[in-house]
């Protein structure tokens, strides 16, 4: 399936459906698909993404769209960020900020020695998720900087 060819059918699936958020995941492949075809591929990597698209099997879906559509988001976005290092805007602050709030929970327990418990665990978790955010904004200008970003 070609990006056009791909890009029509979730138009198509857009202003059939009524759900916002079924209507949200297609925006998101829409988003994507835009993007893509915005970018200068070679004849190799244009012809991956599109066969790609076909393993997909986007039209053979049977029951759920939300559930089905969002799945094949995930697995869409894991090939791109996989074979062509291609990430959405905003990856580094997500996984940095996750990151950073995992390690802050324990950083809050080792300062809860000295405080209270729960004051410990919040400045530990909030510590965390700033230098965490740091870090992703750093990192995502330095992916948008090589033209890795959607």
């Amino acid at each position: 399936m070609t990006l056009q060819a791909a890009y029509a059918f979730f138009e198509s699936l857009k202003k059939e459906a009524t759900n916002k958020s079924e209507i949200k995941v297609y925006n998101n492949f829409l988003d994507i698909l835009n993007k893509l075809g915005r970018r200068e591929f070679s004849k190799e990597e244009l012809q991956s993404i599109e066969s790609e698209l076909d393993i997909l099997n986007l039209k053979s879906n049977e029951g759920n769209n939300k559930k089905y559509f969002n799945q094949k988001l995930k697995e869409f976005k894991k090939y791109l960020k996989d074979k062509h290092s291609l990430i959405p805007a905003g990856y580094y602050v997500n996984v940095g900020v996750s990151t950073g709030a995992a390690f802050g929970v324990v950083l809050g327990v080792v300062l809860a020695s000295h405080f209270e418990r729960s004051l410990g665990i919040a400045v530990g978790v909030s510590i965390g998720m700033v230098i965490g955010l740091f870090i992703g904004r750093q990192m995502d200008s330095q992916a948008k900087a090589t033209g890795t970003i959607l």
